[in-house]
């Protein structure tokens, strides 16, 4: 690579890199500032000031802060579970023994291919006849729904990569298909099932229409929480950042732990042998 490409290349990665953390630095910087220092136009302040857990203290005190993260936990995680065992199982289905003549998979994943928002209103309808609104229930099997054609189509490729004659043999040597499955197949694919699984509870965290429409107060996620901050009248910075900086932090964490998996995960099958 020349002079120029190097400098070309490190010049764009500083760019990315700036786009990427910016937004978190200025998140956490506002978390911790006081009202006078968010609105102030002096350009020291911006990074200089001084540190004070004001936002935080407003955040516990005048919202249902904890109750509403609590809230989120259970549903991400629970659908998250959910999803990857029906997921597994049916991409490994798919791969291995073409279920549905591949209708069955396009069936699977076109609950993908339109927007959420063109569903919101059956499934509107369907909710309030079974009374399953404002219900963690009922968010999660919407997440459900919705996360399982995403990873059962990410993980049918990953599940085709896996050579079938491993497991003729292992059935030579007497290995049934359930211990085919989870003892030969699974930990091959384990780098595919972590990113999967962070991907699913990514958008899980993070999920606000479904949310925001179906769930008033019991079943609320912190996401609506935090737009409620947003009001006609004012908007309340310092209580947004300080939840934000809360709700980012978990899935900053997962990811960091399960990096490894993620980067074999997103390479799998790129060398051939």
């Amino acid at each position: 690579m020349s002079t120029l490409g190097k400098v070309m290349f490190w010049l764009v990665t500083a760019f990315v890199l700036f786009v990427i953390v910016a937004p978190l630095a200025w998140i956490y910087l506002t978390a911790f500032k006081s009202p006078n220092d968010i609105f102030t136009t002096e350009a020291r302040k911006l990074i200089f000031f001084k540190p004070t857990m004001e936002n935080f203290n407003r955040l516990f005190r005048e919202f249902p802060f904890w109750d509403n993260f609590l809230n989120t936990v259970i549903i991400s995680v629970s659908s998250t579970v959910v999803v990857m065992v029906i997921s597994s199982l049916a991409a490994y289905s798919f791969a291995r023994w073409n279920t549905g003549k591949g209708h069955l998979l396009f069936t699977t994943i076109s609950t993908r291919m339109f927007p959420g928002v063109v569903a919101a209103i059956p499934f509107f309808v369907m909710y309030r006849s079974l009374g399953l609104l404002d219900t963690r229930f009922g968010l999660a099997l919407l997440h459900i729904y919705f996360n399982t054609s995403f990873a059962t189509f990410l993980l049918y490729g990953f599940f085709k990569e896996i050579p079938e004659e491993l497991e003729q043999a292992a059935m030579v040597d007497g290995y049934s298909r359930v211990d085919i499955f989870r003892k030969i197949v699974l930990p091959l694919v384990r780098p595919g099932l972590a990113v999967t699984a962070v991907f699913c509870l990514v958008w899980s965290w993070n999920e606000f229409l479904f949310s925001f429409l179906f769930t008033r107060v019991a079943a609320r996620p912190v996401t609506v929480l935090i737009s409620s901050f947003w009001g006609s009248i004012e908007v309340q910075y310092g209580p947004m950042a300080a939840g934000a900086a809360i709700v980012i932090l978990p899935t900053l964490v997962a990811a960091w732990f399960m990096q490894r998996y993620i980067i074999r995960g997103l390479t799998f099958g790129a060398v051939k042998g």
